[in-house]
């Protein structure tokens, strides 16, 4: 739900900015969002006790090196509204935005065996080939058997484990016979 709402403020502020300004406003919210992991700020700013003003004032205040109109209209309107908790849903949907315009994604490569760089640097340019985009693909080492690579951005997620193909393998023989 929060990903809906922060699409609409996304996509209210691109009317009013050009490209360059919404990477810079992308870097921005990324920072805020940032800031909502630490434990002491999120309590702050979802606690009832704590008014809207300082709220916004402290928000207003770590962005104010941005000298940004529509990043700090836009936080007001967030208070206003209620709606401070979407901040790091809108700072993701900017990533994704910015990747979809830039046409630049990442994905992740799972498996229990070791996978060289060389091999994944080959496995993202194959796929963003395939895409017409360009993958970049960092490993991750799991307890999957086989190979898993997910560009979540794009939908792709392909798959190779060595217990799937043996019960195809088994599948295939049993039919053949």
């Amino acid at each position: 739900m929060k990903e809906l709402i922060a699409k609409r403020y996304i996509r209210a502020l691109k009317e009013t900015v050009d490209d360059s300004s919404m990477e810079n406003i992308s870097t921005i919210f990324d920072a805020l969002s940032s800031g909502f992991d630490d434990a002491r700020f999120a309590q702050m700013m979802h606690s009832p006790d704590v008014a809207a003003a300082d709220k916004e004032a402290l928000l207003l205040e770590s962005i104010k090196a941005s000298k940004s109109v529509q990043v700090e209209n836009l936080i007001r309107l967030l208070v206003e509204n209620g709606r401070i908790d979407i901040i790091p849903a809108i700072a993701e949907e900017m990533k994704k935005d910015s990747a979809r315009m830039n046409k630049s994604y990442t994905g992740i490569i799972y498996s229990n065996s070791d996978i060289d760089a060389a091999t994944i640097s080959d496995l993202g340019s194959g796929l963003g080939k395939k895409v017409d985009a360009e993958v970049v693909l960092e490993f991750v080492k799991t307890d999957f058997d086989g190979v898993k690579v997910e560009v979540e951005d794009l939908g792709i997620e392909i798959n190779f484990s060595k217990s799937r193909m043996n019960m195809q393998l088994i599948e295939h023989i049993l039919k053949a016979i």
